[in-house]
Parts: C-alpha cells; structure tokens; sequence
C-alpha cells in the first residue's frame, strides 16, 4: 500500500529517550496531536462564518465564440462538499481554496441541521440539494468530498437512493464506514449510535450493490483518534469500485486541511475514471 506521509519525525531528542519503533510513533503521535489543537482553534474561530447555508449563485453563462465552431471540451462537474458531526462548511476553507485554484470553479457547500438525528434524512437532503445543483449548473452529474458523517450521509445517498446516477466519484476523509467505538457516552445522540459497528444503516450499507456506478477513494489516517478501529475508514465492499488512500502521520481534524491530502483529493478528482483503473485495485497515492 503507498501513503501519503504528510508528517516526517523532527524530534531526535525522543527518538534517544525511547526505543526505536516506539519514538516514532510517539513523536508522530505528538505532532499529529499538536497539529490537531491548532487546527481545532482555528476552525473555533471560522465556525461563526459557516453557520448559514452559502449563498447561490447562478451557473456563469457560457462566453459567445466568434469564428468557427470549436469542439466542446468537457467541463469538470461541480464539487459538493459535506461537513462532518456538529460540524459546518466552514471547515473546507482551505480545501475550496485549493480546488478553485486548481481548475474547480463550481463549488457547493451544505449544511445539514446539527439536530439531524438520522442518516437516511439526512442523505435525502442531500439529494435534493444535489438535484437543484443540477437543475442550475446544467451538470449531469457532481464530485462529493464528505468529511467523517459527511462521507457517511453521502454514500448512504448513492448506494440506497439511487445517487450513484448523479454522484461521479465519492471522496471520504475519516469517515467510519464499518463503524467507530470511540466515545461511548456520545450514544446519547442518535446519529451517534448510527455510526457504531452493527447498526441497521450500516447493515444496509453493507448489502450488495451490484451495477453501482459511483467511484470511491476513501483517505484514512494512521492516527485519527476517532476511528476505532483505524481501518473502519476504508471502504471494505466487493461490489464497489472503492481505492483507499492511508495518510500517515495526522489526525481526524487535519484531514479537509492538509495540503497532501488536498493534493491527493484534487488528484482523485482530476484522475479519469477508466475500466483499467477500476480493476487495479490501487490503493494510494505518493505525495512527497
């Protein structure tokens, strides 16, 4: 399996103190850890701004072309990007920068109720956001980037209520696909008790999906604290075209932040799908 490695050990001083395999994992874990405190400050201080649903705008009018006529050439669809629980849009700031300097001018974001107590209502939100996006752009079909319950809800969306006709490729970044133990206490919320292993809607998910259309890459990390175990974040089903992608070296909150990540996001979108690719299996992608 490659990996992105997104952290590199800058500490020898603990790599003296402890034994060899161990200081690297400690120092790796103390980084990611760090970063995660930082990451999460900042984005306390974003939260305020991406409280309300963006505002839509509508699709740009194609430019007239004088001359001869010009074979099309195929625009890239529009991006939706799906927060994670008690969470907001505004945790892509630097993800939607990053894909609107590469090339991805339509970009949407949706914010889901943080009282949203059930996946399936929430995946049909998504449907109906998905479809006026449609109905506006003129696009066939999006590119989906769920963020932890995002990835959830939309895959949800594709594999139960027909999203894979409009759903091209499906980005996951930490999102419990086979189901998370971490926290037992949050089984308060019922969204919560949604995510752990067993559950019906993940039952469901595990049904067979045969014909579903809809490209997976699921990134997952080595130190995401809310994944238990660490490998429920990979798509693990035999009817999916699934590539899952490990980062090594940080957490669940820096996933929608990290450049590499990003990179290999943009890299996941951009890649066309072909019948080659799907039947690989590659599962990664090396970001120096």
């Amino acid at each position: 399996m490659k990996v992105i490695r997104a952290v590199e050990p800058l500490l020898p001083l603990c790599q003296r103190l402890l034994p060899g395999r161990l200081a690297g994992l400690s120092v790796a874990l103390l980084k990611a850890t760090a970063l995660e405190i930082a990451i999460l400050a900042g984005h306390l201080l974003l939260y305020p701004s991406g409280v309300f649903q963006e505002r839509r705008a509508p699709a740009a009018p194609l430019p007239s072309r004088d001359g001869p006529a010009q074979l099309p050439t195929e625009a890239k669809p529009p991006v939706v990007l799906l927060h994670g629980f008690i969470d907001n849009r505004s945790v892509f700031v630097l993800l939607r920068r990053s894909l609107l300097q590469h090339g991805h001018r339509q970009l949407e974001s949706l914010n889901y109720s943080p009282l949203t107590c059930d996946i399936r209502t929430a995946a049909e939100l998504l449907g109906r956001h998905i479809e006026e996006i449609c109905e506006r752009t003129g696009s066939r079909q999006v590119d989906v980037v769920g963020h932890s319950l995002g990835g959830l809800i939309a895959r949800y969306y594709v594999q139960r209520l027909g999203g894979d006709l409009r759903v091209r490729t499906l980005v996951t970044l930490g999102t419990p696909h086979s189901g998370t133990r971490v926290v037992p206490v949050a089984d308060a919320h019922p969204i919560v008790r949604q995510m752990r292993p067993g559950s019906d809607v993940l039952t469901e998910l595990a049904r067979p999906a045969p014909g579903c259309r809809t490209q997976f890459v699921s990134f997952w990390s080595d130190l995401d604290h809310l994944m238990d175990p660490l490998e429920t974040a990979r798509i693990d089903h035999p009817d999916l075209m699934a590539h899952n992608v490990q980062v090594s070296g940080i957490g669940h909150l820096a996933l929608p932040v990290h450049p590499a990540v990003a990179t290999g996001i943009r890299q996941a979108l951009d890649t066309a799908r072909t019948g080659a690719a799907a039947e690989t299996g590659a599962e990664g992608l090396t970001v120096a």
